[in-house]
């Protein structure tokens, strides 16, 4: 009889770890051990392990508790606070590398069964931090040089892989919303409560952002399928691949939707800072919480360091003559691949805002009719 499969996702409570655990939790087909610090906020099965993977020790303690994985997701990630400075940092890009050594070592010296890890990138890949990308970007051009911390794990991996018996896929996606609260780099939570605190004040919902800057989404959910059906394609096995829903928008065309699906008028205007917004509004927040029994009354740890990724993808301090230039990527190879899973984005804001609501992490937004 063959084993059962054994997934080990770290950064579990992610945005992208969370809902691969979901996934790969509800297929019946995966036993799921997730890792982190967080316990992730689903309902399907799975094992949870606890771990701080800065901690060399307690990580090398994990050992003999991952003898059984055949399979690695690696979606933890250290961000600083105030996000997006630490990007050019080198200390943050060493404790990167570092997290992903510190549980690499153990899960390779006892993990016999290992066919298999799924590594998390995106289009910081390409330099889209530092400077404007090609258009589209593609998973063959060479290695932009510039510092950053995908490289050295890449580079720590692939030395790994030489000579053994698993096989790499790196993965690039572009911008990830998802259900996960307390993240470095989800939206949708940020959404959510700036709309909960629109209604709250009488307030339509303003776009905060400046014009421009055609990008791509790609939901967490369509992530965590591409994981699994990377888990088991040949075609997959040491590849690279972009990921996106498959269409492309900028904020401000998108806009009039997030607004019907949370029952809000859209206004525009000038630019302003969705961190100075949200942070001035804390009490608001925290009397709609206790008055709708919420599962987070502090706005700060309900959207953790998202509120600045809002600020930096809704160029609010670019420059008011910057050029804000697309950020597209190509995701041919990944559809030739084998995998052609898409969303439509406009639709994907409005499920995973009504999904705040369900989970009692927003009030429940009454969307207007033709939302999505």
């Amino acid at each position: 009889m063959q084993q059962r499969p054994t997934v080990l996702i770290a950064g579990a409570s992610g945005v992208i770890g969370q809902a691969a655990v979901e996934h790969f939790g509800s297929s019946g087909a995966w036993d799921v051990l997730a890792l982190s610090r967080r316990v992730p906020d689903v309902a399907v099965r799975h094992e949870h392990i606890g771990v701080d993977l800065t901690d060399p020790t307690a990580c090398a303690a994990l050992g003999p508790r991952l003898a059984g994985v055949t399979h690695l997701v690696y979606a933890a990630l250290y961000e600083k606070p105030g996000l997006y400075a630490g990007w050019l940092e080198r200390d943050q890009m060493e404790r990167n590398l570092l997290m992903l050594r510190n549980l690499m070592e153990p899960l390779l010296a006892h993990a016999p069964g290992l066919t298999h890890v799924s590594a998390l990138q995106g289009t910081k890949a390409y330099g889209a931090h530092v400077h404007q990308i090609a258009v589209p970007a593609r998973e063959s051009s060479p290695r932009d040089p510039h510092a950053n911390f995908y490289w050295l794990q890449e580079d720590y991996l692939r030395e790994k892989r030489v000579g053994a018996g698993w096989a790499l896929t790196i993965w690039r996606p572009q911008v990830v919303f998802g259900e996960a609260i307390g993240v470095a780099m989800n939206m949708i939570p940020v959404l959510g409560a700036y709309a909960a605190i629109c209604r709250e004040l009488g307030m339509p919902l303003a776009y905060p952002g400046r014009p421009g800057g055609v990008s791509e989404a790609v939901s967490a959910d369509l992530v965590a399928r591409a994981l699994g059906w990377a888990a088991m394609a040949p075609t997959a096995r040491d590849e690279t691949f972009n990921l996106t829903n498959g269409d492309v928008f900028t904020f401000a065309n998108v806009w009039p939707a997030i607004a019907r699906a949370v029952g809000l008028e859209p206004a525009f205007g000038p630019p302003f800072s969705l961190v100075d917004f949200l942070m001035a509004h804390r009490d608001t927040w925290a009397r709609i919480a206790a008055r709708e029994g919420l599962r987070e009354a502090d706005l700060a740890r309900l959207v953790g360091e998202s509120h600045h990724y809002a600020d930096l993808l809704f160029g609010v301090h670019a420059p008011a003559d910057a050029d804000r230039a697309p950020v597209l990527v190509s995701t041919i190879k990944l559809r030739q691949a084998g995998f052609a899973d898409c969303e439509d984005t406009e639709a994907m804001f409005a499920r995973l805002l009504a999904r705040m609501g369900e989970r009692r992490i927003t009030p429940a937004f009454s969307a207007v009719a033709g939302a999505g």
